[in-house]
């Protein structure tokens, strides 16, 4: 028995971990289980979503293999457990990206399908479950699926936008289909404001900017008076070879990201306050320039910043951290300005929040992403986190928004089925596709799915 958690270090569980090694091992494992059990990667998800007290788990990072790449047209098919990390190392070279990445590498494509990642781009180009041309699926009784987007099997069920988002409850993935975007460098040209406070910051990130698919805004939480929700706000677009300088056109697609820093596997509790988080939100606004157009940066500093600090998680010390994300519509942004207002006055530090803008969604039934806004906030596990959060989720509530199943670590069942419309079609799903309650993990049994 090993013990797991999320990335949040949140919830721990004893389960059994098997590591199967091919689709016809997962089979074997699925159809052998005489318990219950629940795919695993590489162990993002800041929740209990890929854990199962008692059960098994299956840690799929065997199956990395790309098994497919048509470099003329940018398909790509690969194990599910095959990380964004790799895929980059292999496809960036012969000139392709993946058309949605979310603020880490290191997650495997069968949990982003899994999960329906979003990115910096998703009110241009949607979530990962949008770029997905087909997936196998081994489902609760053994048996192989191939899914895909559009194809229906019988009785009238779209399996593949079921488990798009479905956090691996529908089956276990073990192959992934995914159309890349094509590129001519590892670089993206990227434009910075500093926003002054949070009506200002609100007012640039909803600018329409065609030119660059990519947006995103840090918040400072801490500040407060008129400097309240002041931030920065980046966007990017893909350098062409010819931006670069010419001394590294000849090189322009290599990507080799290095992990840079490590924090210590012990570290103290409380290091995380609202003084020395105060410090950094300082720090980090006043570093950003006040506006600044087309600065070259890195793929790994523009999209995955976090990457080069192994086992960043641990800097909020035994306890561990939640991440809280939410997503409201257009009509409900007022949302936004009392969650920063909620936050910023309740003494809670918030080390990291990010804001983003959200694209119409898709048909993924447990899907995240809404048309509208979205924010992420890093929350230290605390006492007396519990009843700020339970006013965030009813202020969420209240203008038709909903919190981030890939994240949420303890939202009430009830107001996941309100924020959810579709949660109760996936309970009797379930139901019929898995009668014996062969698939589950912690996240399942806690919100009763």
């Amino acid at each position: 028995m090993q013990l797991l958690t999320g990335w949040g270090r949140t919830a721990a569980t004893r389960a059994t971990v098997q590591r199967p090694a091919s689709a016809a091992e997962v089979v074997d494992a699925v159809t052998k289980s005489d318990g219950p059990l629940i795919a695993r990667g590489l162990g993002r998800s800041y929740n209990d979503a890929a854990q199962i007290a008692g059960g098994t788990v299956l840690d799929l990072t065997g199956l990395d293999a790309v098994e497919q790449l048509a470099p003329d047209t940018g398909r790509v098919t690969a194990g599910a457990g095959l990380s964004i990390d790799r895929l980059l190392r292999y496809v960036l070279p012969h000139g392709w990206f993946v058309p949605v990445t979310p603020g880490t590498r290191q997650v495997t494509l069968g949990g982003a399908l899994a999960g329906d990642v979003h990115g910096k781009n998703h009110h241009v180009d949607g979530s990962m479950a949008d770029h997905v041309t087909h997936a196998d699926l081994v489902l609760p009784d053994g048996s192989m699926r191939r899914v895909a987007p559009g194809s229906v099997p019988k009785k009238g069920s779209d399996l593949f936008w079921e488990t798009a988002g479905g956090m691996g409850l529908t089956g276990i993935l073990t192959s992934v289909g995914l159309q890349l975007v094509p590129v001519s460098s590892s670089q993206v040209l990227v434009d910075t404001d500093r926003a002054h406070n949070l009506e200002h910051l609100l007012s640039l990130l909803g600018e329409d900017d065609p030119e660059n698919p990519y947006s995103v805004a840090w918040i400072d939480l801490v500040s407060r008076g008129a400097q309240m929700g002041r931030g920065v706000v980046t966007r990017g677009r893909h350098a062409t070879r010819d931006d670069l300088p010419i001394d590294q056109r000849s090189s322009a697609l290599a990507f080799n990201p290095r992990t840079l820093l490590a924090t210590p596997p012990l570290f103290p509790s409380g290091l995380l306050n609202r003084v020395t988080v105060r410090a950094f939100n300082e720090a980090w606004y006043r570093k950003a320039p006040e506006r600044r157009r087309d600065e070259l940066q890195t793929i790994t500093a523009f999209f995955h910043p976090l990457d080069g600090v192994a086992g960043w998680n641990r800097v909020y010390g035994p306890r561990g951290f939640l991440q809280y994300q939410l997503a409201v519509p257009d009509d409900g942004v007022q949302a936004i300005v009392d969650t920063v207002e909620l936050i910023s006055g309740s003494g809670t530090a918030s080390f990291l929040a990010v804001l983003k803008r959200f694209g119409p969604g898709n048909p993924g039934w447990l899907s995240f992403p809404i048309e509208g806004w979205t924010l992420a906030l890093d929350l230290p596990n605390v006492a007396g986190l519990a009843p700020l959060l339970d006013q965030l989720d009813e202020l969420v509530l209240s203008v038709g928004g909903r919190v981030n199943l890939t994240k949420d670590a303890r939202v009430d069942p009830a107001r996941m089925r309100e924020m959810y419309p579709r949660l109760q079609d996936f309970i009797s799903l379930r139901e019929t596709l898995d009668p014996s309650g062969r698939l589950a993990s912690d996240l399942a049994r806690r919100l009763h799915i």
